[in-house]
């Protein structure tokens, strides 16, 4: 696909967002199964069911994915698209990119050994080496574009609300019954 053909595709939908703004705001759904007497939860996956387990640091055997690790693999599933978008609608011809991320966790954080030591990754770091003849310059805004407009990316300036109900009850908390 080149730029005009990703414009022409994207054109209609940027329209339609313009004009009516509530339209843009799209839906995602993931769910998880805790149905397994080990410390997993099953995840429904586009490939099929991934069981996500402990990781050694905290216990686990290794068996199971590690769920920081699939974070990783999404940032990287996002960062990915949005680089080829990106670099489509700048014209620049990648003829391969390897992307990998890497990041640390504090296991005393998430075992609850220190309440100082941080929850959650940190130092996440995405690197896209690109076979490409494109400058030095643009290749600089092909890695800001990527990082401003990857929803993944972004989305891990917020941590995510976590809502606990029985079966049935769809309510948010407080919501009167």
């Amino acid at each position: 696909m080149d730029a005009s053909e990703l414009r022409a595709l994207q054109a209609p939908l940027k329209q339609q967002y313009r004009e009516d703004p509530a339209r843009a705001r799209t839906p995602l759904r993931a769910t998880a199964e805790l149905d397994a007497p080990e410390i997993t939860a099953t995840v429904g996956g586009w490939a099929g069911p991934v069981v996500a387990g402990l990781h050694p640091a905290t216990g686990g055997d290794g068996s199971a994915a590690c769920s920081g690790d699939m974070l990783l693999e999404a940032v990287l599933a996002c960062a990915g698209v949005t680089m080829r978008s990106v670099a489509t609608m700048l014209g620049l011809d990648v003829r391969h990119a390897r992307l990998t991320a890497t990041a640390t966790f504090d296991a005393r954080g998430t075992l609850g050994v220190s309440r100082e030591a941080p929850v959650g990754i940190q130092d996440l770091l995405v690197t896209a080496q690109v076979e490409t003849d494109t400058d030095d310059a643009l290749l600089a805004r092909l890695g800001e574009l990527t990082e401003r407009y990857c929803v993944v990316g972004q989305s891990l300036a917020v941590p995510p609300r976590i809502v606990v109900t029985r079966p049935g009850d769809d309510r948010l908390p407080g919501q009167s019954p």
